[in-house]
């Protein structure tokens, strides 16, 4: 569905060690409004409670690289990216959450707090819980599950 799409950033998503078969592709698009940030993910862990269903924390981090150590695989994501010091969740990099689906998530928004030049090299990272927009600095939402780096 999105190879068809023009874009002018992509990011490929895997998942860690727990959830390896995580995989997707985030894609950004500059437009005259924003950039239109989509992502198309499958193989999400699902909710055994359908009235549930599971809510992804999603964020573009300041880091360069998805290696890590023994206790966060993508330690070196590092933080949100956050160019402009704002509070959490006016980080550059706070992006609305991923609804999981069956498995599958697919969103797209239009974000205009960031060009494509100030995210090329950095890390989306998906989170294991949802964002709570709210707690400092990064919304607890929990661990790291999928990561992929962003390029041109």
């Amino acid at each position: 569905m999105l190879s068809n799409i023009f874009y002018d950033a992509k990011a490929y998503i895997k998942g860690g060690k727990k959830y390896s078969k995580i995989n997707g592709i985030v894609t950004f698009k500059e437009t005259k409004t924003g950039i239109l940030v989509t992502a198309k993910i499958s193989e999400l862990p699902q909710s055994k409670d359908h009235c549930k269903g599971r809510f992804f924390g999603f964020h573009i981090h300041e880091g360069t690289s998805c290696t890590g150590n023994l206790t966060d695989e993508f330690a070196n994501a590092k933080s949100h990216l956050n160019y402009t010091n704002c509070h959490h969740p006016f980080h550059i990099g706070d992006l609305p959450p991923l609804i999981e689906n069956d498995g599958y998530a697919y969103m797209s928004v239009l974000i205009n707090k960031f060009k494509i030049k100030d995210i090329i090299g950095k890390i989306v990272i998906i989170h294991d819980s949802p964002d709570d927009f709210t707690t400092q600095p990064s919304g607890n939402s929990g661990i790291k599950i999928a990561c992929g780096k962003i390029f041109k």
